[in-house]
């Protein structure tokens, strides 16, 4: 739609209101090639973009390419009448909307009432009015848009109906759609399945150091390192306030320890940058595996993630658990600093009966659980 400041000349009679940085695309349809020289001269001196053919096959050709804003179509044209093209375009922008405008002659009453009764949005007749035919199509022009803006607000909250508005990933409510979408699909198929539960450590310390800004700057950077650290297919979901959940499609123990270990080493190695310094950050992550002696339902899987989560996190957090009969604890190596390991070939045992806790020597690679996991292609696809 027009610019103010490139249409100072332009006829009164065009909306105030349709004045935008973008000047709206009309498509003239005529054979006649006078009429049609008239039309785009009007509208051109308007300030409209207008591309003009001869056929309504050619004008649905042109507006099925997208970004036309308004279709003046004549009645009686060859190969595809104004009626035909106005038919068939209202079946192709059934879920947007296209105004139509009619080109008649003053006695043709019946194709008029035909063509709004097909769809058409309105007409005009010949001998054209200037000031009429811009009034009729600054109207059509106005409801478009008013139309569009609708459109987009329907669009947005649908988008904050499903995501959360701080990191855009899923929210809660879409989370258990999918994830039980994904279970039943598992069993159906008889398919490995896996879910991954990721807490950031020590997050209220932060807010006391930086308050909500802080905060919010490490789950945005948590949330964005999770997104790296996945496939499309995968699922990720904001599960609490500092806690995510991954739907893992399609993935048994070794591919979903690989990205545990990823997201693991996202979080660690991507500190927060906040009043001058370095703000380090590190996740403890439970991981929950189907199909497995104690996980027959999504409740149980989602039930495991957690009490692995939480055995991590009674052990000091910055480490992964994995939840089986029996359960491990360990500590990658890498770009975070972990917690003191205990004495080679010593075993830590956890409180939790479930779990055996373990603290692996990083200085010998031989002895480190997690140092040869299988790489993410290990996951089947799907």
């Amino acid at each position: 739609m027009p610019n103010s400041e490139d249409i100072r000349g332009a006829p009164l009679s065009v909306p105030a209101e349709l004045l935008s940085s973008r000047p709206a695309r009309i498509v003239v349809a005529d054979d006649d090639r006078l009429a049609r020289q008239m039309l785009v001269s009007i509208l051109q001196k308007a300030g409209f973009q207008v591309e003009a053919v001869d056929d309504g096959q050619e004008a649905i050709e042109l507006i099925g390419r997208g970004g036309v804003d308004l279709a003046l179509l004549d009645i009686v044209m060859p190969r595809l009448t104004g009626l035909e093209a106005c038919r068939l375009l209202k079946s192709m922008t059934a879920e947007t909307f296209l105004p139509v405008v009619l080109v008649t002659v003053k006695s043709d009453t019946a194709s008029r009432v035909e063509g709004l009764k097909i769809g058409a949005d309105d007409y005009v007749c010949k001998p054209f009015e200037e000031e009429e035919l811009l009034a009729r199509v600054g109207s059509m022009l106005r409801i478009k848009r008013l139309h569009d803006h609708v459109a987009a607000q329907r669009a947005y909250l649908e988008q904050l109906s499903i995501h959360d508005e701080m990191t855009g990933l899923y929210n809660y409510r879409y989370l258990f759609t999918r994830l039980n979408e994904e279970f039943k699909r598992a069993e159906r198929y008889h398919e490995p399945f896996a879910c991954v539960l990721v807490d950031i450590d020590r997050l209220k310390a932060m807010n006391e150091i930086g308050g909500r800004t802080l905060g919010d700057a490490v789950i945005r950077r948590v949330a964005d390192g999770i997104r790296r650290s996945v496939r499309e297919v995968d699922v990720i979901a904001r599960y609490g306030g500092e806690e995510f959940l991954i739907v893992l499609p399609s993935t048994h123990f070794a591919g979903s320890l690989t990205v545990a270990e990823r997201i693991w080493r996202e979080a660690s190695g991507n500190p927060v940058e906040f009043g001058g310094a370095s703000r380090p950050c590190s996740v403890s992550i439970g991981v929950s595996l189907y199909p497995s002696r104690d996980v027959r339902s999504k409740d149980a899987l989602i039930r495991a993630a957690e009490s692995a989560l939480h055995q991590a996190k009674r052990e000091g957090g910055n480490r992964i658990c994995v939840f089986q009969q029996h359960g491990q604890i360990y500590t990658p190596t890498g770009s975070a600093e972990p917690p003191p390991p205990p004495p080679p070939g010593k075993l830590r045992r956890s409180s939790d009966p479930a779990f055996a806790a373990a603290q692996d020597e990083p200085r010998e690679p031989q002895t480190r659980r997690g140092a040869d996991l299988a790489p993410l292609t290990s996951r089947k696809p799907i």
